[in-house]
């Protein structure tokens, strides 16, 4: 049972709800699609609700997170490799059920082909209507009428993964309530608000119409007049402009757009950062803009000191309170109340101090955890860490945007040089990668590869006198995180501008004093303004330089001829001086292609002003009492940066719910 293996949890099995795939839609000849309708010959799966409770701090208050399974898994029989190849099948045939879909949702089923697509659909919709089935239950028992729904529950859809969330409060209310489709209608936009996560116009999700509508008939039915009724009302609006109307349909092509149907089907749309949120009005979500301004709205992202400050980092929280009190746990505004001590020089040393201290804890967590590795994979050795090394750390998803293949071709520039005089001295570093990519991605997967053949050459090479160790952390998780955030003596944020939505990787860093080292995206942008940004290393492209370069055009061919330090590299990529791995000369070879001939995040065009605000870094930890104090101001002036703000924001401005004070 999923309670053996995670105590905490509560089963419930007295509030089993059924969910349902396939079948077919019946209804009286007399009533339209919009009328009550029955889903026969239906396959269903019992959704069994877990309960984990959530503690607050220090005020008497035990929150509830409900959880669903569909069965129990037994994890020694599931073949993870037939899992990531789409053999589902062969996954699970010796798995107790094989409408398991609970069992398989954190690993993210390869969805480059059509039974991982169809795996992850049956998925998101399990997860949507056994919630969706409990919200409204839990409802009826309060005897209110439907009228008053929106008043009483709010429904975030947290990117497009839950978006069907839409048609599921549709169809029960419709099918099962009988309420009439425009009462329901209004309910639903009054009930659900969208978060946008993204502006990458490949990461909004859309399903296979045809797919759709055989796993979910009804709720496909649904998408399509949701999407006919607002389609009319665009089309009047805009004076039969249809080439407007096909721009911001739900379904078109045979595809259905989730999140369109999130904007329509929503009262509240927002973006999680200042420049993500003026991105998506004026670029990626303009026609939707224009016809619903009232929708949009930014809530900057957030994180809570108490889970990535007074927990993971002890000594700096009992520090902070001994000189300021602790009421920043709770109001992370009152930091500002630091700045005063940033040219105080005992507070500068024990703030190096404590970091010294964290560096040797991942030290130590490297060496047990982490060891050398031949091309085979073999374990040959030890990874043995410098202290007095700066600790750079990128600690995100792998993704293209994100460059970690930028940082990456910095440290293979800063091996060069060494290798070009070994008896140069530079500010020893220790790089740290940590990530993970979706199993369908192959170019991911492939940076992931090319940092790793970097970390073996690097790190057993004698002539680098250990100046430069390079460690890709595995199977990175919050656990993890507590121990490499803390350490951190570089935050590193280099997303090509406007493609990161907020991020918050660079707030928990911040907040435990490391400096940032990125462009101006997502949130750096507000960081700068609160931190200031003579206290970070801002470098690169800014958003609407990188619009131009879009549309005008830029060849990085051109680039590489120009400047040696670049082509040199590229050189590297494509011959034997890596590796001599055949598999392995392949993967640098696609990996020099996609920057010779496309560069498509502009990573060859940041690199050489990468480089600069790296010896910069450099330049500037020499100087530990300078570096100490911009470590107190980046502290100091974190409390923007709290998800209490955000949160509040969110009830204040999108929900509306009553609080409740406790004692």
């Amino acid at each position: 049972m999923a309670a053996t293996w995670k105590p905490w949890e509560i089963q419930h099995e007295e509030e089993v709800v059924i969910v349902k795939f396939g079948g077919s839609l019946k209804r009286e000849k007399s009533f339209t699609n919009k009328q009550k309708t029955e889903i026969e010959d239906y396959e269903s799966v019992s959704a069994i609700p877990f309960d984990t409770p959530v503690v607050g701090y220090r005020n008497n208050t035990v929150n509830t997170l409900r959880l669903w399974s569909t069965s129990v898994p037994d994890y020694d029989q599931f073949n993870i490799k037939a899992f990531d190849k789409g053999d589902y099948h062969h996954a699970l045939k010796n798995v107790l059920c094989h409408d398991d879909l609970t069992m398989v949702s954190i690993l993210y089923p390869n969805d480059s082909h059509d039974s991982g697509k169809r795996l992850r659909l049956k998925q998101q919709y399990i997860l949507v209507s056994a919630s969706m089935q409990d919200i409204i239950r839990t409802y009826k028992k309060s005897s209110l009428p439907f009228e008053m729904f929106h008043q009483k529950v709010a429904i975030q859809i947290n990117d497009t993964h839950p978006s069907l969330v839409i048609t599921e409060l549709m169809r029960i209310l419709v099918d099962e309530e009988d309420i009439e489709w425009d009462k329901a209608w209004d309910i639903t936009v009054n009930t659900c608000a969208y978060t946008n996560h993204t502006v990458l116009s490949e990461a909004l999700e859309q399903w296979d119409a045809a797919m759709m509508k055989a796993i979910l008939p009804r709720n496909f039915e649904i998408v399509e007049i949701i999407n006919h009724d607002f389609c009319v009302s665009v089309e009047k609006k805009y004076c039969k402009d249809m080439d407007r109307v096909r721009r911001l349909s739900i379904v078109v092509d045979g595809k259905v757009k989730m999140a369109h149907l999130a904007i329509v089907g929503s009262h509240s749309i927002n973006g999680v950062a200042e420049l993500h949120t003026q991105i998506l009005k004026e670029d990626v979500l303009r026609d939707f803009y224009e016809i619903f301004p009232e929708k949009f709205n930014c809530k900057t992202n957030g994180i809570t000191p108490r889970r990535w400050l007074l927990k993971p980092n002890p000594e700096l929280a009992g520090l902070i309170t001994d000189k300021i009190g602790n009421g920043w746990i709770t109001n992370l505004s009152e930091l500002e109340k630091l700045e005063k001590f940033s040219n105080d020089i005992d507070f500068l040393k024990q703030i190096t101090e404590i970091k010294r201290r964290n560096k040797e804890r991942l030290k130590n967590y490297v060496y047990k955890q982490n060891p050398v590795r031949d091309g085979s994979g073999k374990t040959i050795g030890k990874i043995e860490l410098s202290l007095d090394s700066i600790f750079d750390v990128q600690a995100k998803r792998l993704h293209e945007y994100k460059r970690q293949l930028l940082n990456a071709l910095h440290i293979l520039i800063l091996y060069n040089r060494l290798k070009n005089n070994p008896d140069q001295k530079i500010i020893a570093r220790t790089f740290f990668f940590a990530a993970k990519s979706a199993p369908g991605y192959e170019m991911a997967k492939a940076i992931i590869k090319f940092i790793t053949i970097l970390a073996r050459t690097i790190n057993n090479d004698p002539d680098i006198k250990d100046m430069i160790k390079v460690v890709f952390l595995e199977n990175y998780n919050v656990s993890l995180a507590e121990i490499l955030l803390t350490a951190a003596d570089v935050s590193e944020q280099i997303s090509t501008a406007g493609l990161e939505a907020s991020g918050t990787g660079n707030m928990k860093l911040a907040l435990n004093g490391a400096l940032t080292i990125g462009t101006m995206d997502g949130a750096n942008v507000e960081m700068s303004e609160e931190i200031g940004e003579e206290n970070m290393f801002i470098f690169g492209l800014r958003s609407d330089e990188v619009k131009r370069l879009r549309e005008n055009g830029y060849n990085p061919g051109e680039l590489c001829n120009r400047e040696e330090t670049v082509q040199r590299i590229i050189n590297q990529l494509y011959s034997d001086e890596l590796t001599k791995i055949p598999e392995e000369r392949a993967i640098l070879k696609r990996i020099a292609d996609s920057l010779v001939h496309v560069d498509k995040y502009f990573i060859l065009k940041d690199l050489l002003p990468y480089k600069e605000a790296q010896e910069k870094v450099s330049e500037l930890y020499q100087d530990r009492i300078s570096w100490a104090k911009k470590v107190v101001l980046n502290i100091a002036r974190s409390g923007k940066f709290s998800s209490d703000r955000t949160i509040k924001q969110y009830n204040d401005e999108i929900w509306n719910l009553e609080k409740i004070p406790v004692p």
